[in-house]
């Protein structure tokens, strides 16, 4: 996988995947994102899934107003977000907060990944902090 952070958007799958947006002029995409992640059941999540759904996780709370980090990887979803202006559901935040627990669970590659490297506790306070910034309240 090729990822120079630990932030939801430091790798290829999100980057790639956040160009899927600006097709979209709903959260269709995003829901679906989230669907895959969730549809594995008790099979193994892989990583170019969780990538993607953590880059989906990252358009619900920037939509909310909890802006993560700014910078060139996120630009694409920035302006997306900030020309779309969509309200995220309830139900669509929980289903996030489920995405999360399944990426942090022991069947999931992408936490695999992480811990064999250095930047295990970054990363996973970075999952953390998304989780944090997705609000259930809306």
């Amino acid at each position: 996988m090729g990822t120079w952070a630990t932030d939801a958007l430091g790798n290829d799958d999100a980057c790639d995947w956040a160009y899927g947006l600006d097709e979209c002029g709903d959260l269709s995409l995003v829901e679906e994102t989230l669907n895959k992640a969730l549809s594995e059941g008790a099979e193994y999540l892989e990583s170019p899934d969780a990538c993607e759904a953590l880059a989906a996780i990252e358009v619900i709370a920037r939509l909310q107003g909890n802006w993560g980090i700014r910078n060139s990887y996120s630009e694409s979803i920035d302006a997306w977000v900030e020309k779309t202006r969509i309200v995220p559901s309830r139900a669509l935040a929980e289903k996030a907060h489920q995405v999360i627990t399944r990426i942090l669970a022991d069947d999931s590659e992408l936490k695999e990944l992480w811990e064999d490297s250095e930047e295990f506790g970054d990363w996973e306070a970075s999952v953390r902090d998304l989780a944090g910034r997705v609000q259930l309240s809306t």
